[in-house]
């Protein structure tokens, strides 16, 4: 990532917060945060402000375009350029296949694929405006999920949207591949996160995974980073699985 502006929509916490730092780590030169806890997106901008980069965090309901533009122009504005746009926010209600309310599935498209979108459409203005390098005007990397491509009876309304994801980041791509702007989705399956570990998921993880464990979150976060980094400058379209062989278990 060096030398480049990152945007990090829900990079607050979690998968998200965790790209801020190692992007920082890597050599970025400005880091934006989107994220609907503005207090916690401030607070995850800790590296970049020790490093004395230029940062930003602004506090959003990504679920309106209105806001989504509102919020994506207040960060350009301090970063000037985007190089790079991670869609990571998204919500994962578990519920019984049958048992998902109206109000459960509307939340879900909202944030997971129109929040998405919003943020894309916002990026895109922007990029087309800024110049080439290395023929790339800027890249987008959405974080979508294996289970858009497995049956999962436990979060049936999150597989759908994730699954909606990777349509999006396809046909986007195709839109604006005579712009310069590269498009792909990482789909990773479940990681050892704190998170995961209280709420005793960890041994769920690792009977479904072939190699008996769920994924490191720096072993997904490298794959965001490669995609949304400089050494791409030709992949587009694309939904990189990250799953430990759960994929084809």
């Amino acid at each position: 990532m060096k030398d480049l502006n990152l945007v990090v929509v829900g990079g607050a916490a979690g998968l998200g917060a965790l790209l801020v730092d190692m992007a920082v780590a890597e050599g970025a030169v400005g880091i934006g945060i989107i994220d609907i806890d503005g207090a916690a997106a401030e607070a995850a901008l800790a590296s970049a402000k020790a490093k004395g980069l230029r940062c930003v965090a602004v506090a959003c309901d990504i679920r309106t375009a209105a806001a989504s533009h509102a919020a994506f122009r207040q960060v350009a504005e301090v970063l000037g350029r985007v190089d790079t746009l991670i869609n990571s926010a998204a919500i994962y209600p578990r519920r019984p296949t049958l048992g998902v309310t109206d109000e459960e599935w509307d939340l879900s498209n909202a944030v997971n694929i129109k929040g998405t979108y919003h943020m894309m459409v916002a990026a895109i203005e922007q990029m087309k405006t800024q110049e080439p390098v290395a023929h790339v005007r800027g890249r987008i990397v959405n974080i979508t999920s294996v289970d858009a491509f497995k049956a999962h009876p436990k979060n049936i309304h999150y597989a759908a949207t994730k699954a909606a994801v990777v349509s999006l980041t396809k046909s986007v791509a195709d839109y604006v591949a005579p712009d310069g702007i590269l498009v792909n989705s990482v789909a990773p399956a479940g990681m050892a996160t704190e998170k995961a570990r209280a709420s005793g998921f960890l041994d769920e993880l690792a009977k479904a995974s072939p190699l008996g464990r769920g994924a490191l979150p720096t072993e997904i976060a490298e794959w965001v980073l490669m995609a949304g980094g400089p050494k791409n400058t030709y992949m587009t379209g694309e939904n990189v699985i990250v799953s430990g062989g759960y994929i084809y278990a």
